[in-house]
């Protein structure tokens, strides 16, 4: 067969393809005129009118109505345009004008399962002395019926106490006395350290002999016994005896804790850190359509501890394709996806375990621990990257912040890749990593928390010296071009999001704590590293993160304005501001305005009165 002519001149065909074209754009605007009108004809789940909307869109920063219905989001706009969404079962809330509708607000770094592991131990938070922590426990041992139980409890922090030191030998004699042969394990506020009594290290093995951890320390009296306190890699010793909480137990913590984070507007969170039996819990909830919130799931580094500081020996390599073979693909469901890694570098400030460059001003002769090798760090990234995993390194010291960059960089990660690795906490910068742009360039997200800077601040200065300058600098990441999302660590700080906010804004905003070393934001700046900048880092900044017309309902709905005007202060009173309206999915999971989740208003136009 002969070969067809060669078209050498192809303006005949020009106006061919030109009528095509027109008229393929004049059947796509009339599907889109048709949809509206039909969007138009379908009565809304809920209406809000209004409001103070900020939707985190560029393309409409602000309206005063929008309508929900099926889960998603179908009118951004004004009170009038809204009205023709309303029909019989629209639950339509006619809100006051200092009412705020956001985004659904996101928890970019924290622990639910913690969280509701937590809401069952003794609290600890706020105690300022060991003996008061010791008289705790012994209240706690005498409502514990069951002899031997374990008495958990978590929230001390020994820089509240005077002296600010560590629970010593003396106090050790006293939470035994206090504890009446229980064993008890009682972790330190920021999870990186734990307070153990003799009958917890007696179960443990933890003895004079006992030698040290890498990544970790055990403190010990002059004579070499130990005091009890166990900070980050040597804390394993007593949690590997601990009696580890059922498949029902984790789902009831997620359960009690979801709707304890819902109550204070949050829509999703990034929970960190998950062991194998957790994610098997998130999977049964997300099965059964029982998670009321959406749970972006990180899972612990699936690397045994011992194996992390050989990276380079065939038992690792062997453990890696191991690994290739026992976990698939990334998964998600509506309200589950496990995505990502966690790896920890280096430990906490407030215990002195953040891996730092050059030594605390307060303890000279101590620069903190890397609790694995950056190599670890560069292997599991090569992995995640070939398998579509992210990672998310803790990293809180200038030292350990420099060598988690340098892991990733070493293992290809790059902006253009997409990749979205992140670091966890990133507290102490250098100079080198804002001057060089280090996150933008290989486009890894710096995961903030912003509370941290206020809890820290009475002793940040001490620890750090000069330093301080370049720590809780999320202006001069953002500055930097460096990309951002929001968090709070809790049950490390408090779980809720107002106040995560007024933390980022705290500098400019009267609070009663010192002034810390920190960057203020503003409040378009701050909120946006709770919506549309967590939805990145989750990789769904086309579904959530932002009020705009097809994009997923969640929303989180305040009382008060807030205002993007940089010109106005922030808000003095944002803690104490009510959440009215959770919605996730477009279905409400918290509702502040006394009207129940599964009702229903059955008259056309029915309003909630305003509040």
């Amino acid at each position: 067969m002969a070969d067809p002519p060669a078209m050498t001149d192809h303006a005949p065909f020009q106006p061919r393809v030109s009528s095509l074209l027109c008229r393929l754009v004049g059947f796509a605007a009339l599907g889109s005129l048709v949809a509206t009108a039909t969007a138009a004809a379908q009565p809304a789940d809920l209406v809000i009118q209004n409001a103070h909307v900020l939707t985190m869109d560029p393309a409409r920063p602000q309206a005063s109505a929008i309508a929900v219905r099926d889960h998603r989001i179908v009118y951004v706009g004004d009170q009038a345009g809204s009205a023709a969404h309303i029909g019989p079962r629209t639950r339509v809330i006619a809100a006051s004008s200092d009412t705020t509708v956001l985004p659904g607000l996101h928890d970019g770094h924290a622990h639910l399962v913690g969280l509701g592991l937590s809401l069952r131990a003794l609290d600890l938070r706020g105690i300022d002395s060991a003996a008061a922590i010791a008289q705790a426990v012994g209240h706690a041992a005498q409502a514990q019926p069951e002899a031997g139980a374990w008495l958990l409890g978590r929230g001390w922090d020994q820089n509240r106490f005077s002296p600010p030191e560590f629970p010593d030998a003396a106090a050790l004699r006293t939470l035994d006395a206090a504890s009446a042969g229980h064993p008890v394990w009682l972790r330190r506020i920021d999870g990186h350290a734990g307070w153990a009594n003799h009958a917890a290290m007696q179960l443990a093995g933890l003895s004079k002999k006992t030698p040290e951890v890498d990544g970790g320390r055990i403190l010990r009296d002059p004579s070499g016994e130990p005091t009890g306190v166990l900070i980050d890699n040597a804390m394993d010793l007593i949690e590997r005896v601990l009696p580890k909480p059922t498949g029902p137990e984790l789902e009831a913590a997620i359960i009690s804790a979801s709707g304890y984070v819902a109550a204070r507007g949050l829509t999703a969170v990034h929970d960190m850190g998950l062991s194998v039996e957790a994610v098997g819990a998130y999977r049964r909830l997300a099965e059964q359509g029982r998670l009321p919130i959406r749970i972006y799931g990180y899972a612990d580094d699936p690397i045994p501890a011992k194996l992390q500081q050989f990276p380079q020996s065939p038992a690792y390599r062997a453990e890696l394709e191991r690994l290739s073979q026992r976990i698939g693909p990334p998964e998600h469901s509506s309200h589950f996806t496990l995505r990502g890694i966690k790896l920890y570098l280096d430990g906490a400030l407030g215990s002195r375990g953040a891996a730092l460059e050059q030594p605390y001003t307060d303890d000279p002769q101590n620069s903190g621990l890397l609790l694995t090798t950056p190599d670890h760090v560069e292997m599991m990234s090569r992995w995640a990257l070939i398998h579509g995993y992210q990672i998310a390194t803790h990293a809180i010291g200038d030292r350990a912040v420099h060598l988690a960059l340098d892991a990733y960089q070493r293992a290809g990660v790059r902006a253009e890749r997409n990749a979205r690795f992140r670091i966890e906490h990133a507290q102490v910068i250098s100079e080198d990593v804002l001057t060089h742009r280090r996150f933008q360039e290989l486009g890894v997200i710096a995961s903030m928390q912003p509370q941290h800077a206020v809890s820290d601040a009475p002793w940040a200065d001490k620890r750090l010296g000069a330093r301080s300058r370049y720590a809780y600098a999320w202006r001069s990441l953002l500055d930097s071009g460096a990309r951002l999302c929001g968090g709070s660590d809790f049950p490390v700080e408090d779980a809720d999001p107002r106040l995560a906010l007024h933390s980022a804004l705290w500098k400019t905003t009267p609070v009663t704590a010192p002034k810390a070393p920190a960057d203020a934001l503003s409040i378009g700046e701050a909120v946006r590293l709770f919506t549309a900048d967590a939805a990145y880092a989750t990789f769904a900044e086309d579904k959530l993160g932002r009020i705009a017309v097809g994009l997923l309902a969640d929303l989180t709905v305040l009382e008060g304005k807030l205002s993007l005007d940089d010109h106005l202060p922030p808000p003095a009173d944002l803690p104490r501001r009510k959440v009215l309206l959770t919605v996730v999915d477009g279905a409400v999971v918290y509702d502040g305005l006394g009207q129940s989740q599964a009702s229903r208003p059955r008259r056309r136009g029915r309003h909630i009165l305003r509040h």
